[in-house]
């Protein structure tokens, strides 16, 4: 079978993108290992997706899958997408699983990946105290200290949602101000377990077989401090996942994937990317799923003229 559209992602673009691939009658294939992305995984707490003053990452994204769920002609195959390849106008998707999968066109909503923070025992203890999401690990730290480490929204956003299992909770940030919206900054001094430490810069992560402690250095002081922590979360952005589109796009210096502007396609006719992997400004919820609805009418329209 040759699908008229394959999605490669399940966040909020590719589930949107779905959405707007079945109301035009697209047979379509989305692609994914799980769905929701960082949007189920690290947005604990949505305050800025309209219609919804505050809802979880996890039930926004239900709803979403729920509304693509309507579309006969919209398929689900979880597993995840490899290496995309074109030869006289169809693409063929290689699985991880070795699996090939044809298409007319494709999107690649992939999403990214959280950075990592590459510090001297980081990887050692991943899984033994160091994660990058709270709403999955954070009630195994009830009654602990754990560190944060990243001021930004994401940053602050984890160290609140921690405030209803830790006990302490340090949010690390390496420049000289907390990044966070003001909002997330006031909630964060009121609970009471929050602390912020500017001019940070982790050197080390300790411990014996789970963490006990997180070793910085005051960038201004050029002191190094400890603090004993039994958890380390890490939130300092991530690292767009395009691998799988090497030969058919062009790359920024971030490796993210060169759109043009008003269709998200990329050099390759029919190939769009959408989401947090593209070279696009900015990172949200609510763009990324504007993105997945202009590259499903985009790829709709280029179906069009190729039937021609």
């Amino acid at each position: 079978m040759v699908y008229d559209l394959i999605i490669i992602g399940g966040g909020p673009a590719g589930i949107t993108a779905g959405i707007y691939a079945g109301r035009q009658r697209m047979k379509t294939l989305l692609i994914t290992k799980e769905f929701g992305g960082q949007m189920a995984k690290k947005a604990t707490e949505v305050c800025n997706y309209p219609g919804f003053e505050r809802i979880s990452g996890m039930e926004l994204i239900e709803k979403f899958v729920s509304h693509m769920e309507k579309y006969e002609s919209v398929e689900v195959k979880f597993c995840q997408g490899g290496k995309i390849e074109k030869s006289e106008n169809i693409f063929t998707v290689t699985t991880t699983e070795n699996e090939k999968i044809q298409g007319k066109s494709v999107i690649i909503a992939t999403g990214a990946d959280p950075r990592p923070l590459e510090a001297v025992g980081e990887k050692e203890f991943i899984g033994k105290g160091v994660g990058y999401c709270v709403t999955c690990d954070g009630p195994v730290f009830r009654n602990k200290a754990i560190a944060v480490v990243g001021g930004g929204n994401a940053g602050v956003e984890a160290a609140l949602f921690m405030t209803n299992y830790a006990t302490k909770i340090y949010v690390l940030e390496f420049g000289a101000e907390i990044k966070a919206d003001t909002e997330n900054q006031n909630d964060a001094k009121k609970s009471g377990k929050i602390e912020f430490i500017t001019n940070a810069a982790v050197k080390e992560i300790k411990g014996d077989k789970m963490v006990s402690s997180l070793v910085y250095q005051d960038n201004v002081s050029k002191e190094t401090k400890t603090l004993e922590v039994q958890g380390v979360f890490i939130e300092i952005g991530s690292q767009p996942a395009t691998s799988l589109a090497k030969g058919l796009v062009d790359f920024t210096k971030r490796d993210e994937i060169v759109v043009e502007p008003e269709t998200f396609m990329t050099k390759t006719p029919g190939l769009f990317a959408a989401g947090d992997n593209n070279s696009g400004p900015y990172k949200q919820i609510v763009t990324a799923a504007g993105e997945g609805c202009k590259t499903a009418l985009a790829a709709y329209d280029y179906l069009q003229k190729l039937a021609k």
